[in-house]
């Protein structure tokens, strides 16, 4: 009896070994023919588009914030600046350019003038914006963590309107008082006329340009600078055209857009992606030059030929910079030194970003 368990226990011991070694096999050939199905289907889906260079792009795009914080000056009711960036925020254009880096919104804030919204670039509500060039400049200079971007116009015209039976001259100004929005295009502007025809001894106080308006109304101030089509609505008004920087090409304004550098740490190809949505809003927008003006005349309040003759599309640069925008925003920059309106003194170079 003993033996013949011993030989019945024997065999099922060699066949539970074999039984064993068998689907230790069979395991292993199921695994391999499953790495070869993977390695099959990563092939097949690199060559029908989505390839390694492209998944990396989707991995960089997913630390891209889905929200873009887009600052602007002007406030109206569509609620958009103008130029390319505009036409291309209107149209669609620019939003359908971010959506394969993961930006679902484009989220716009309009700002009275260029130091509010550089406090809130400054702050982190915003992560770029478009300004003018005086107050863009002195928050750099002040220790704004920002780079300059893109520089889409070199020739905004500031205004210098005097009140109604008040002065008839710049020469006239000796001793008056001048509202001016600090920190902005005009403000430089202003005080480099008046520095150029040797005027002295005059006030200068800060308003917004409705205050001012306002103020120039009610002949509490002698005269005010404006710009735009407000500007020109004041002279139709009656109100004495003193002077504007189309007769002094050294004091004309540029724009300047400019982005935080927390946001570049985040999307580090945004210049190179931004400028690309706006050139292309560009070209567009040059195929519908009527529609255009129609969409201006909106946002400003005023006429289709109005806003031709204030923002004609010539003067929007079809790149992002130009030597004669760079070259004026160089004298703009030095004036401001000079004046101790900018805490010091630096290289454009080192605050552009190409």
């Amino acid at each position: 009896m003993s033996r013949l368990y011993r030989e019945i226990t024997g065999i099922w011991s060699k066949r539970g070994r074999l039984t064993l070694i068998t689907g230790v096999v069979m395991i292993m050939l199921v695994l391999q023919a499953c790495g070869n199905n993977t390695g099959s289907s990563s092939s097949a889906a690199g060559s029908g588009g989505t390839n390694t260079a492209e998944a990396a792009g989707d991995k960089a795009a997913s630390n891209v914030p889905a929200v873009l914080n887009y600052g602007f000056i002007g406030s109206n009711k569509l609620n958009l600046p103008g130029g390319a960036e505009g036409w291309g925020l209107y149209k669609g254009i620019i939003q359908e350019e971010l959506k394969p880096y993961g930006i679902t919104e484009v989220k716009l804030t309009g700002f009275p003038n260029g130091p509010d919204q550089t406090e809130s670039l400054i702050s982190g509500r915003l992560d770029f914006g478009s300004l003018g060039d005086t107050p863009a400049i002195i928050a750099y200079a002040s220790g704004a963590k920002t780079r300059l971007i893109a520089q889409t116009s070199a020739h905004t015209v500031g205004y210098l309107i005097g009140k109604k039976d008040g002065p008839k001259t710049v020469q006239d100004l000796k001793g008056k008082t001048i509202a001016i929005q600090k920190g902005s295009f005009m403000h430089r502007y202003v005080v480099g006329l008046l520095k150029q025809e040797g005027v002295t001894d005059y006030k200068l106080v800060h308003m917004l340009i409705p205050d001012a308006s306002a103020a120039l109304a009610r002949g509490d101030v002698d005269a005010t600078t404006n710009n735009g089509v407000a500007a020109l609505k004041q002279i139709e008004q009656g109100y004495t055209h003193l002077d504007d920087a189309s007769q002094h090409p050294d004091l004309l304004g540029s724009s300047a857009t400019v982005v935080s550098e927390e946001y570049l740490a985040k999307f580090p190809d945004f210049p190179k992606v931004w400028n690309a949505a706006r050139e292309k809003a560009l070209a567009d927008l040059k195929q519908h030059e009527d529609e255009y003006y129609a969409f201006l005349a909106e946002i400003g309040d005023t006429t289709p030929e109005l806003a031709k003759q204030v923002n004609p599309i010539s003067d929007i640069k079809d790149t992002a910079f130009t030597d004669d925008g760079i070259k004026l925003l160089e004298g703009t920059k030095n004036f401001l030194v000079d004046e101790k309106l900018a805490k010091k003194d630096f290289n454009i170079s080192d605050w552009q970003l190409k």
